[in-house]
This record gives structure tokens, C-alpha cells and sequence, in this order.
């Protein structure tokens, strides 16, 4: 449970992060120095050679960040319609999962235990953010749901991968990756909705804030699991796996 929670965490950290970035730094210089953050928490995450939690989670955090602010320019600066890159990120994200299967003739997380492996894990991720931001964008702007709107939307959204799971045999490999793509468009959603001031739609309660207090409730959260981990706990693979949604 804790796995579900902390990633939906991550996302809304990411989102209200990347947010307060750009509009508080020199946009680029923050792409640039997110992007080597991002680079630098997966080195380490690729070194290690099993499950560390700072270390999986920090670099999950980096790319929520990073992968907000890759969907953000794609639209921003290079003028790429919401539903294009939704479009395009599904589709990188689609041919990633093929090339993982063709190769390795399963997705499950739990196999995770070679380079290859991992190096199709992060790449999923990173895919998976992209893909998210934009989606959560689009639903808000283009189809003009707004934030609050949108954030009801991937709430239900959510609820099918849970529920075909547990009462109608949906695949639990399906049914883990299809609740990850979701978390991202979910858990930013609801970051946008409070921390957006009201004349764009939100709550009003600080990109900044928001921000910080989801870091701070990650952070708690983790210590705990490391501290879980090192009495016995955890995965004894290279990343975390999530309960119940990521068995073979």
C-alpha cells in the first residue's frame, strides 16, 4: 500500500515542483539542472546492485520533475498540442512495452534483476510521466475540465485497474502498469487543483508549499521503509514492487 501511496505522492511533488521552477528560475536553467538531477539519481539507482529505498525513490521523484518538464516544453516551447504529445508519449510508451516483452518475454516487476531489465523499468517510467503530464493537461485545457474537474475524472479512472483486478481477472501485470500510468495524471491533478491560484482554477494554497509539504510526507515515508527494509522488509530485487497489482 505505502508503494501506491508514495507514488501518488511523487506525482503531485513533481507537478507542483516543476511548476514553482520555471516560474520562480530561469526556465532553462532549471530544465538543464533538473535534467542532470534526474541523470545523477539514476546513475545511482543503476548501480546499485538491489533495492536501496532512498535511492529507487529519489530517483522516481527526479523523474517527476523532469519528465513534468519534458511534457511542459513540448507544449510550451515548441508548441505541441496537448493531444499530440498525449498521443505520442502513449505511443513511445507502447513501443517500449513491446521491445521489453520481445526481449525479455515478460513485464513484471518482479523480474527485474538484470541491467536490461532495469534499463526497460526506467525507460517505462520515464514514459509513463511524460505521458501522464500531458494526458492531465489535456483533460484539463483542451477539454476544458479544468483542474477540479480533471482531478475527479482520473480519480474514477484509477478505481478500474483495483477493481478489474480484484473482481473481474484483469491481468495483474495490466492491471499494475495501467494504475501507473494513471497516479501521474491523478496525483498532479490534484497538486494543480491546490496549488493553482483561483483565477487560474485552484485552490489557491502555493505551487511552493504544496510542493514542500508533499516532500516532506515522502521523505517521512521512505525513512520508514528504509528503516522496514533494513530489518528484513522490502524486495530483495532492484526496485520496490507494489503489493497485490505486481505479481507474475
Amino acid at each position: 500500500m505505502l508503494f501506491w501511496v508514495i507514488k501518488v505522492l511523487s506525482t503531485g511533488m513533481g507537478e507542483a515542483t516543476s511548476d514553482f521552477l520555471v516560474h520562480k528560475v530561469y526556465p532553462p536553467a532549471a530544465v538543464v539542472v533538473c535534467g542532470l538531477l534526474c541523470a545523477v539519481a539514476l546513475v545511482l539507482q543503476l548501480r546499485a546492485r538491489r533495492y536501496v529505498a532512498w535511492r529507487y525513490w529519489l530517483a522516481i521523484v527526479m523523474v517527476s520533475v523532469f519528465g513534468t518538464m519534458v511534457a511542459d516544453v513540448t507544449h510550451v516551447v515548441l508548441g505541441v498540442p496537448y493531444l499530440v504529445s498525449t498521443v505520442f508519449f502513449g505511443a513511445s510508451l507502447a513501443v517500449i512495452f513491446a521491445l521489453w516483452y520481445l526481449s525479455e518475454r515478460t513485464l513484471s516487476i518482479h523480474s527485474i534483476v538484470s541491467d536490461r531489465r532495469e534499463l526497460f523499468y526506467w525507460a517505462t517510467v520515464i514514459a509513463t510521466f511524460a505521458l501522464g503530464t500531458a494526458a492531465g493537461d489535456m483533460t484539463a485545457k483542451t477539454l476544458a475540465l479544468g483542474w477540479l474537474g480533471s482531478s475527479v475524472v482520473f480519480t474514477a479512472v484509477i478505481a478500474i485497474p483495483l477493481i478489474g483486478y480484484r473482481w473481474f481477472g484483469l491481468n495483474a501485470i495490466v492491471a499494475f502498469w495501467f494504475a501507473y500510468v494513471v497516479t501521474r495524471p491523478f496525483g498532479a491533478s490534484w497538486a494543480d487543483y491546490l496549488g493553482l491560484p483561483p483565477k487560474l482554477g485552484g485552490v489557491g494554497l502555493g505551487r511552493g508549499d504544496v510542493a514542500l509539504a508533499l516532500t516532506l510526507v515522502i521523505v517521512v515515508l521512505v525513512g520508514y521503509l528504509a528503516a522496514r527494509h533494513g530489518k528484513g522488509g522490502g524486495s530483495r530485487g532492484r526496485v520496490e514492487p507494489a503489493p497485490a497489482l505486481a505479481t507474475d
